[in-house]
């Protein structure tokens, strides 16, 4: 693939472009699903193309291509140079790429078990086992299992001498089921919502998930939420861990500190951040525990390669340090916007036929000193909640309220009844600071976020947002929303 990289180069060569590189891209999808006892999805397959990016006189022009010979990669190189030479017209200053030395190196998402060459017929009969296992009570009317599979080989060659191969592979698995009764409908998802959790991994994840061990606890907490109460309108304590604090960090710190999003990009389609460049190394963003790190070496972490989308090598860098403002998710356009003469590597498309734009890297919250048994015991009155249902965040990535699958109510220190469509809403830089305690390493988990949608056109990333569970003090929770 190399040799038709180079063809790609050569021509951006002669062209005398600021820049040019071309990514060829195989990626091969595996999912499958069952649906109330029947096959939902079964679906294997293969795409493969190219891109190539060019920057020339001060403007980008990008182009790409399903069909891979010398011809069709010479005539796309020159219509990215020519929408290039378009764009310069057009651009109110130039575009300036921070440096970056050249690689030449091979990568690969270390894994047990390739999960393409298990036979599809095993994954089916373990979705069908869990199924059975998820509809034996007659107020579940709905149950869905499913597994997702996605590898992308990568060559990526640049005009600066990066000539970089990468083969990324995740995993992703996990069910869901809708219970009903009288008119009250409750769900409940394992092991996250939102599709289940994926990992960078094989097919071993699949053992290390324990699905068929968990269907009947699941099942019977649905069943119990129909039962339940409605989470009070209160003013307490608020412990969220796993999936939910995955996107508490997703949407309040990580989309908040994207450069280009800080910097007007986004604005007209999702909105900008409050998260300001002259608030860098001054804002106080969270109380002095809260340290979250963006980390592309994060092993099983979904946006974990050896390089991104500009060539950059993976870094871990912090985003918020001791409560403090302190890093962005970066490419090598906008690392200039904030004085820095390298990127941290944050520069990802989804594709071959989509131009890299900034990304959410792996972004974890670091863990503390509690044991969850303890933080509960110390907490008086509060509230645990678990598994993301719904959220909304404004256009400053400031005012936010979540709902989620399943509350627990903790009353002098023991947690007791479950409550259902429990809520809480906040402000993120009042939210984060009244965090006054994290669980220990011994809590420390891996949440994946396989649909980020970003950019226009709509593309879609991944990441993980690892944390341990953490106290809230004072949140308001219960405040009423329509699920």
């Amino acid at each position: 693939m190399f040799n038709f990289c180079k063809k790609a180069i050569e021509i951006a060569d002669k062209r005398g472009v600021d820049f040019g590189d071309i990514r060829i891209i195989e990626t091969r999808r595996r999912v499958l699903s069952v649906k109330n006892g029947e096959i939902g999805d079964m679906d294997d397959s293969v795409t493969l193309g190219f891109g190539v990016r060019i920057l020339h006189k001060g403007a980008w022009g990008f182009a790409s291509s399903d069909k891979i010979n010398a011809e069709e990669i010479k005539k796309t190189t020159l219509k990215a140079i020519q929408i290039a030479r378009a764009s310069s017209m057009l651009k109110e200053r130039n575009v300036k790429l921070a440096p970056e030395p050249a690689y030449r190196d091979f990568w690969q998402t270390p894994r047990l078990i390739d999960p393409f060459e298990i036979p599809m017929e095993r994954s089916l009969e373990l979705l069908f086992r869990i199924d059975s296992v998820l509809r034996k009570k007659p107020a579940i009317k709905s149950a869905v299992s499913s597994m997702k599979f996605v590898r992308e080989h990568q060559w990526h060659m640049t005009t600066e001498g990066s000539e970089i191969e990468q083969d990324i592979l995740s995993s992703g698995a996990g069910f869901f089921v809708k219970a009903v009764e009288t008119g009250e409908v409750q769900d409940r998802s394992y092991p996250s919502t939102h599709g289940g959790q994926t990992l960078s991994m094989g097919y071993e994840l699949m053992e290390n998930l324990k699905l068929l061990d968990n269907a009947e606890r699941v099942r019977e907490e649905a069943l119990a939420l129909l039962k339940a109460k409605d989470c009070p309108q209160d003013q307490v304590d608020l412990i969220i861990g796993g999936n939910q604090l995955a996107l508490q960090i997703h949407e309040s710190v990580g989309h908040a500190t994207e450069l280009d999003r800080v910097l007007g990009y986004e604005e007209s389609f999702a909105g900008s951040s409050f998260a300001t460049t002259e608030k860098l190394g001054k804002f106080r963003y969270g109380s002095p525990i809260v340290n979250l790190v963006a980390d592309a070496t994060l092993p099983g972490g979904l946006a974990t390669a050896g390089y991104d989308d500009d060539a950059v090598k993976a870094q871990r860098w912090h985003i918020v340090r001791d409560g403090v403002l302190s890093g962005y998710m970066t490419n090598r356009e906008f690392a200039h916007a904030i004085g820095m003469n390298r990127s941290w590597g944050s520069n990802r498309a989804e594709g071959y036929d989509n131009i890299p734009i900034t990304r959410i890297c792996n972004l974890s919250l670091m863990p503390g000193k509690w044991e969850l048994s303890d933080l509960i015991k110390d907490t008086k009155k509060g509230i645990i909640m678990e598994n993301n249902r719904l959220w909304s965040i404004d256009q400053k990535r400031l005012n936010f309220q979540f709902g989620c699958e399943i509350g627990w109510l903790v009353e002098n220190g023991r947690k007791t009844k479950i409550v259902k469509n429990p809520t809480y809403q906040g402000i993120t830089p009042q939210f984060w600071n009244s965090c006054d305690a994290i669980c220990n390493e011994n809590h420390w988990q891996l949440w994946g976020v396989a649909n980020c949608g970003k950019g226009q056109p709509m593309q879609t990333a991944m990441m993980c947002h690892a944390n341990s569970p953490a106290r809230f003090k004072k949140v308001k929770v219960g405040v009423k929303v329509n699920y």
